[in-house]
């Protein structure tokens, strides 16, 4: 049987970091076999889950390039199916009806709490005959001896007795399923065969087991991966920062950098760092993952995040850096090309919220100086060189790097000072002070326009500032 892995969220928030790794080990599982990948939305829960939820998750998993070959998938539209599986194993006596009240199950609770026992049903309505039009829940028989074992592809071996276990709702009062029917009878009904999910699903999979048997299903392989936490050891959560995939896009960050950041949280290869898509789908082996839970680090994320702006192609970048310079107000389709504006600045940006930002002065004027910036550069004595420096470049027919440096260099030579002199005064005069590359290229980036009315403005500012 060939391998098919599924990743089932609940729509109830957004899409998790801690959900987007578990989906990516189980898609790169399925990959690496040649085998399916399946979406399912487990949305049972209806007074939570939301269709903006939905949207969420299926926005996430597109960004990130995870594509599913079967699904979206959903719960509710299979209510009916669940229905007719407790049905069946009302029939064959493997369930019943319970009727306990609300208070009589708290005060079992209470006792069972009071004498340090384990909180569980105690089948007291095993035996009962209890009419089907009553309010009631449906409990599923567990097996009161013996042992669920089964072999985790991350934890290895791991067992359960059957007295650890009670007879747990399958569904309630008013007729809706329970997450572990539902999830048995998608995962039969969907020929899954590899469920890699959160350890905090341990504790679910004995009964999960048991109810595959009473339905004559054989269990998937399971793979329960470590869960992540924040920097300082707590479970990863809102007051760490970003936790949901689509604020890390908000906030600059590139796709694969996740991906690759993801991955690396639990697996390794080597000492390598860096990964493609393929190259995780090559050497992923879920066998490989550590048991031991993983820190989330954002310093090591925007790292990963810079390498990959400064190493993708420049168009990629652009097309993913077009939303950001738009939500400074910047039209990216003006000159200067967006892709040029990349291959000149990345090297200086952790994020494309960054890059964005150093790069805005290419697109409009600004108000300000650099304070620092325009302490040293701007002084009576600067006058001279940018004076000298614009009538250069009002001569320069062809806008191009080699014509704008020669433009600089004969100010320096005709003047008789140091580079500095002219360069400082003008880099601070046509950037404001922002981060930028070679002189020459960021002047024909800017264009020959904006450069001449900028220098004005700072000769200007310096006539108003100072006395000559």
């Amino acid at each position: 049987m060939s391998t098919k892995t599924r990743f089932a969220p609940s729509p109830t928030g957004y899409l998790h970091v801690g959900g987007a790794r578990t989906a990516l080990f189980s898609w790169l599982h399925a990959r690496k076999h040649g085998g399916r990948f399946v979406l399912r939305v487990e949305d049972t829960d209806l007074e939570r889950s939301t269709q903006e939820s939905v949207n969420a998750i299926l926005e996430g998993m597109s960004w990130l390039g995870l594509e599913y070959d079967e699904g979206p998938f959903y719960q509710t539209q299979r209510f009916d199916r669940y229905n007719e599986v407790i049905d069946q194993l009302l029939d064959s006596d493997q369930a019943y009806r319970c009727n306990c009240s609300k208070e009589r199950l708290e005060a079992l609770r209470e006792g069972q709490m009071q004498r340090k026992e384990k909180p569980r049903y105690d089948g007291h309505c095993r035996g009962k005959d209890i009419d089907p039009n009553e309010p009631h829940v449906i409990r599923f028989r567990n097996p009161q001896d013996g042992m669920v074992a089964f072999d985790d592809m991350v934890r290895g071996r791991l067992a359960f007795a059957n007295t650890e276990l009670d007879d747990l709702i399958i569904r309630r009062s008013d007729g809706s399923p329970t997450y572990n029917l539902t999830v048995v009878v998608d995962d039969q009904d969907m020929g899954i065969t590899d469920v890699i999910r959160g350890d905090d699903h341990i504790n679910n999979t004995p009964r999960q087991i048991n109810l595959l048997h009473a339905m004559g299903a054989t269990p998937p392989r399971y793979a329960h991966v470590p869960m992540i936490l924040g920097d300082d050891g707590a479970r990863l959560s809102k007051r760490h920062g970003a936790v949901s995939v689509m604020q890390y896009r908000d906030e600059g960050i590139l796709p694969e950098a996740l991906l690759n950041y993801l991955v690396r949280l639990g697996w390794s290869h080597e000492d390598r760092e860096i990964f493609s898509l393929d190259e995780m789908v090559e050497l992923f082996d879920i066998n490989d993952v550590n048991k031991a839970a993983s820190a989330f680090n954002t310093e090591k994320l925007h790292w990963l995040n810079q390498h990959y702006i400064k190493h993708e192609n420049p168009d990629r970048i652009a097309r993913l850096l077009s939303r950001h310079m738009g939500d400074l107000g910047i039209d990216p389709s003006v000159y200067p090309p967006l892709a040029e504006v990349v291959e000149a600045q990345r090297e200086r940006a952790r994020t494309l919220v960054e890059l964005a930002e150093i790069s805005a002065f290419y697109y409009r004027d600004f108000d300000s100086y650099d304070e620092k910036a325009a302490k040293k550069a701007f002084k009576a004595a600067a006058l001279e060189p940018l004076r000298t420096v614009r009538e250069k470049l009002v001569a320069v027919e062809s806008w191009e790097r080699i014509m704008l440096h020669d433009a600089i260099s004969q100010t320096v030579e005709e003047l008789g000072v140091g580079f500095g002199k002219v360069g400082m005064p003008l880099r601070l005069a046509v950037t404001g002070g922002s981060p930028s590359p070679d002189l020459d290229l960021t002047l024909q980036l800017i264009g020959k326009e904006a450069c001449l009315r900028r220098i004005d403005k700072a000769i200007a500012h310096i006539e108003a500032n100072s006395h000559e």
